[in-house]
């Protein structure tokens, strides 16, 4: 049998070939979506005097946003604010002062950046900040003061649907120009950035477009290494058509036994020979597994009547019912490949077992052969 395998492995190898590095992809995330807030500011300076200053939580802040993501990292966003700023009752001189705003920010997905994926697949947080113009207003002293901003903040989010996201955001504002003060009684005496409050509002972020996922949500490297991937198959496939399918003889003593190939690779699938490996908190495999996918997929062809289960795998870095996940979606995308190499999805069923506990959890080397997809022919 060690003959056998031996000599149909290096038959096999013949069938390996190099595809074509991947030149384009095509996003299958959505990428715009739009958000209102409301909550409370707190304006900071600058005051005509010390008889003026703002209510600890002044009510009436809204805040209306349209976002767009280049990729599941970076974006920008516009956006429209309105303050009403008013004074702390029974300890200030009374103001009734509004600011209204517009803004152009860039956006970062710090959730996707610090890969927040490794441990919860339900919160993530924005970093965002720009410029923009505002105008302040007080209709007792005839003030209306045309400023420019500068503004910066964070939002926290928390996925209600793969729709809808709760949200709550503390920004930052600097006026420069501002010529009167908020209180609007009185004029500055610095027009650099003077102007300073603070935002904190709650909200709803509501996620446009056809897909499935927004961008907030998408480790990018999975869409890409998948795309890479079927075109990889897709490029393998004709090479694989036309791969006659080869015969091994068994030398005994007296006669000689015709070995088909197909059942001793069927031995070999089952005795893990060919297994797809993943790197560290990764649900794609990497480049060098392909081979084993390709084999995989020529024997599922070759014999119809055949089922498989996709058994996934993790090493023990992160909680159980994190690695019983993320060896879920191992088995999951590799099944997909084979769906979208003409597989029937009747024919896979997908196996997680969590993570390999026979391993050394201390040896790199052994958690690295554990991130891996084996299979099971039926």
């Amino acid at each position: 049998m060690k003959k056998i395998v031996i000599t149909l492995a290096f038959a096999l190898s013949i069938m390996r070939v190099s595809a074509q590095k991947e030149t384009k992809t095509v996003d299958n995330f959505n990428k715009w979506s739009v958000e209102l807030n409301g909550g409370f500011n707190k304006v900071q300076r600058p005051f005509t005097s010390s008889n003026y200053y703002n209510a600890r939580i002044s009510p009436f802040t809204v805040d209306l946003g349209v976002r767009y993501m280049l990729n599941n990292k970076f974006g920008f966003k516009a956006d429209f604010g309105y303050n009403s700023l008013t004074e702390q009752k029974n300890s200030s001189l009374p103001f009734d002062s509004k600011y209204y705003r517009a803004d152009l920010q860039a956006v970062l997905n710090l959730g996707r950046i610090m890969n927040f994926e490794t441990w919860t697949n339900t919160f993530g947080l924005l970093a965002h900040g720009g410029f923009g113009i505002a105008q302040l207003e007080n209709k007792d002293y005839h003030v209306s003061d045309l400023v420019t901003n500068a503004i910066a903040g964070f939002t926290a989010q928390a996925k209600l649907t793969d729709r809808v996201v709760l949200t709550g955001d503390i920004s930052t504002i600097l006026n420069s120009h501002q010529d009167h003060t908020f209180d609007g009684a009185g004029l500055t005496e610095n027009r650099g950035f003077s102007g300073l409050l603070f935002n904190g509002t709650v909200g709803l972020q509501v996620y446009l477009g056809k897909n499935t996922k927004h961008a907030d949500w998408v480790v990018m490297s999975d869409n890409a290494d998948i795309a890479a991937l079927e075109n990889k198959i897709a490029g393998l496939e004709e090479q694989i058509k036309k791969t006659p399918e080869k015969q091994i003889i068994v030398e005994k003593p007296v006669t000689n036994t015709l070995v088909s190939n197909k059942d001793v690779v069927k031995e070999m699938i089952n005795d893990n020979y060919y297994g797809v490996y993943f790197d560290f908190n990764k649900a794609t495999p990497i480049e060098a597994s392909t081979s084993s996918i390709d084999v995989i997929l020529s024997y599922l062809r070759k014999n119809p009547s055949a089922s498989m289960d996709i058994v996934g795998h993790a090493d023990q870095v992160g909680s159980s019912e994190y690695n019983d996940k993320l060896a879920n979606l191992r088995a999951t995308n590799i099944k997909t490949i084979f769906e979208k190499s003409g597989i029937s999805s009747s024919r896979l069923n997908v196996v997680s077992e969590g993570a390999d506990n026979s391993i050394q959890k201390d040896s790199e080397e052994a958690r690295r052969l554990a991130r891996r997809v084996t299979f099971r022919i039926k």
